[in-house]
């Protein structure tokens, strides 16, 4: 069959028909799967970029039949390698009766190799004139018709597989991603920053205030936890004398899942010895623009129908400055108890459990005024109550040297003037602690033996973390954060 259009009535008919061409070449010693190995010498993408350089040279190909035009004694198909897609012209004179009769019988998505000559058809297509063609590998199940495609979202993720096939945009994703982390690996390395790898299995959930997934290891029996982040081991590095790492990595959170949140995501954290938040946005910026030129995007990019300005300097604004900028109530002239009566005025949903002055504000700023924020803007100077592990100012110590930085409504990355006086470290981590135990599973347990290393010394330290995904779903104009995972987390079927 060929370009088979596929419905609920014909599609098991077109399975047996593939399974029983199988049969019948296992049966007469032509089976496909006993091929191991192929030689190719070009990829279409080379062919039709210089047609010129390759024009009446015999050239190797190799990919999988996506259409299939029989014509008698000629045919015209088209293959689908890994840069590109090529029309082959395969007619009875150029491979004899028995091999034509045989690409007769190939199906779409069928796996094949072609020798033949390049050149260009009357109607101005790059060509391959097969002159050998052989069946590396069959396809026993028909790919969606081409004009409709794989366009069920819950299905393409699913079948990541097909969608690669037959969604040839969603490969080019991929490909961006791959760009944008080579990009940001090679900005950090040429500063100087080590990378490093961390624990992924640990015995304590730090770094991060989040729900960690539970896993028991037998032999020490005793329960593990997927990383929720690799902060508090990055640290430990700078203790013991790295003076810059970095690590991009597997990340694991067991909570909600939507079109900003995936359980296991990647991030890029690093760590600078005698630096602060400050040095922090700068090199933020420095990054975004490396990861932007990376994918040929520079200045003002479009993301889902939005201009946004990536240009540096961006904006700058104090958590406390965001708030009074779009409510109108001003937290530095309030305490604990008119912060709480401003901000139920405001609508502001208040957990009893956490009514102190700085959760107050934090959740004025999260509830209010994070949806406005749409150019890239460095929020800074972060309670103290929501950010353990960021070093106080020492002008007004209810405020720690922290930022976030947001785009398009999203935060995308986090950044501390690192906390390194032990002292304050223990106490903020059993404040932590007092939290987890009454009932918060996202509070950060106590870590004593990070305590101990701080207490050997750690220099003032700036540290950074940003999340990739959101990075490429920005650069990449994807609207969802399944759009730039290979394989994102997928409810079972039953």
């Amino acid at each position: 069959m060929e370009n088979e259009i596929l419905t609920e009535e014909n599609y098991n008919e077109i399975i047996k028909v593939r399974r029983d061409k199988l049969k019948a070449m296992v049966e007469s010693g032509k089976n496909p799967f006993e091929k191991v190995r192929y030689e190719r010498t070009a990829y279409s993408a080379d062919i039709t970029a210089d047609f010129a350089q390759y024009d009446g040279k015999t050239v190797r190909l190799a990919g999988r039949i996506v259409s299939k035009r029989i014509m008698g004694k000629a045919s015209f198909a088209h293959l689908l390698d890994g840069k590109g897609k090529i029309q082959l012209y395969v007619s009875i004179n150029d491979l004899g009766e028995e091999v034509y009769t045989e690409f007769k019988k190939t199906d779409i998505g069928d796996i094949i190799g072609v020798e033949g000559e390049v050149f260009m058809t009357h109607k101005g297509e790059v060509s391959v004139k097969a002159k050998i063609v052989e069946l590396l590998g069959k396809s026993l199940l028909p790919l969606p018709e081409k004009f409709h495609g794989l366009k069920d979202n819950d299905l393409r993720y699913r079948q990541r597989y097909v969608d690669l096939i037959v969604n040839p945009e969603v490969k080019e994703v991929f490909e961006s991603r791959s760009k944008i982390i080579s990009a940001v690996r090679s900005c950090l390395i040429s500063r100087g920053f080590t990378e490093v790898e961390t624990p992924i299995l640990n015995t304590i959930a730090g770094g991060a205030s989040a729900r960690p997934f539970v896993t028991h290891h037998n032999t020490l029996d005793i329960d593990m936890y997927m990383r929720i982040a690799p902060e508090l081991y990055l640290k430990r590095l700078i203790v013991g004398g790295f003076d810059r790492v970095f690590e991009i990595g597997r990340n694991f959170r067991n909570e909600g899942m939507d079109i900003k949140h995936n359980p296991e995501f990647t991030m890029m954290e690093l760590y600078q010895s005698y630096a602060d938040y400050g040095d922090m946005m700068k090199l933020t910026e420095e990054i975004f623009t490396a990861a932007a030129r990376s994918v040929g995007k520079t200045g003002v990019i479009t993301y889902q129908g939005t201009e946004i300005n990536l240009t540096a300097p961006w904006e700058r604004l104090t958590m406390i400055e965001a708030v009074k900028k779009y409510t109108g109530v001003d937290f530095d002239t309030l305490d604990n108890d008119t912060a709480s009566e401003a901000a139920k005025k405001l609508g502001v949903v208040i957990d009893p459990k956490k009514s102190s002055w700085g959760h107050v504000l934090y959740e004025t700023f999260d509830q209010l005024v994070e949806s406005k924020l749409i150019q890239p803007v460095f929020i800074t100077d972060y309670p103290v109550e929501v950010s353990p592990l960021a070093k106080r100012i020492p002008s007004d110590p209810r405020l720690t040297y922290r930022f976030e930085f947001y785009i398009y409504a999203r935060e995308m990355g986090n950044a501390y003037s690192e906390l390194n006086d032990p002292v304050d470290q223990k106490e903020r981590f059993a404040a932590q602690a007092a939290l987890k135990a009454g009932g918060d599973e996202e509070a950060q347990p106590q870590d004593d033996d990070f305590v101990t290393a701080l207490e050997y010394g750690m220099p003032p330290t700036g540290g950074l973390g940003i999340g990739i995904d959101r990075m490429i779903m920005l650069l990449c104009d994807c609207a969802s954060i399944r759009d730039v995972i290979l394989f994102p987390t997928m409810k079972p079927k039953a």
